[in-house]
C-alpha cells in the first residue's frame, strides 16, 4: 500500500481533544509549522508562511499527547499524509491531516522529562524486579547481602 508519510516540525496551535470512542481513545490538535529562510537584505532569518494541520493520535498515543501537549509546545510529527477536498456552502475546501505514527517534543527548543506510562497487561504477563540503583554498596558488611549501585565492581 503507497502512503505519504511525512514528519512536520512546529507548535502546537490548539490544546489537544481527548475522546474514548467504541473503536479506542482519540485525540486530534491543529499544528503549525512556519517555514524560515535568510533574508539577505535584512541579514536575519525570517518566517515564511505557515502551514496547518490537524494531527490524529489514536490508542495510547491519543492518551499521552493529551496528558503531554499544550499549546505553544515545539513538536516533531511523523505519521501519514491524508489531504482531504469537501465542498461547504458551495465552496471546495481542502484541508490537510496527519495521522500520527509518532509525536515528541522538538528537544532543539527545550528540554523535556520523560515519564513511562504503565501497562497493564505488560504487568501481569512478566513481572520483572526492578534493581534498587540508589543503595550503595558500602552500606552492607556481607558482600552477598549488597545492592548494585550503578557502577562497576572493581575485581
Amino acid at each position: 500500500m503507497n502512503e505519504t508519510m511525512i514528519c512536520a516540525v512546529g507548535n502546537v496551535a490548539t490544546h489537544p481533544v481527548y475522546r474514548e470512542l467504541a473503536s479506542g481513545p482519540s485525540a486530534r490538535f491543529r499544528l503549525a509549522v512556519t517555514s524560515r529562510y535568510w533574508d539577505r537584505e535584512k541579514s536575519a532569518w525570517t518566517d515564511g508562511h505557515t502551514n496547518f494541520f490537524t494531527v490524529w493520535a489514536h490508542r495510547q498515543l491519543a492518551a499521552n499527547a493529551a496528558a503531554s501537549l499544550a499549546v505553544g509546545d515545539p513538536v516533531m510529527v511523523q505519521g501519514r499524509l491524508k489531504v482531504r477536498t469537501d465542498v461547504r456552502e458551495g465552496q471546495s475546501r481542502t484541508s490537510a491531516d496527519i495521522d500520527a505514527v509518532a509525536i515528541g517534543h522538538d528537544l532543539t527548543r527545550g528540554t523535556s522529562a520523560f515519564r513511562r506510562t504503565n501497562k497493564p497487561d505488560s504487568a501481569s504477563t512478566s513481572p520483572r524486579p526492578e534493581p534498587n540503583w540508589e543503595t550503595p554498596a558500602a552500606e552492607s558488611g556481607d558482600p552477598s547481602e549488597q545492592q548494585p549501585t550503578g557502577e562497576p565492581a572493581l575485581m
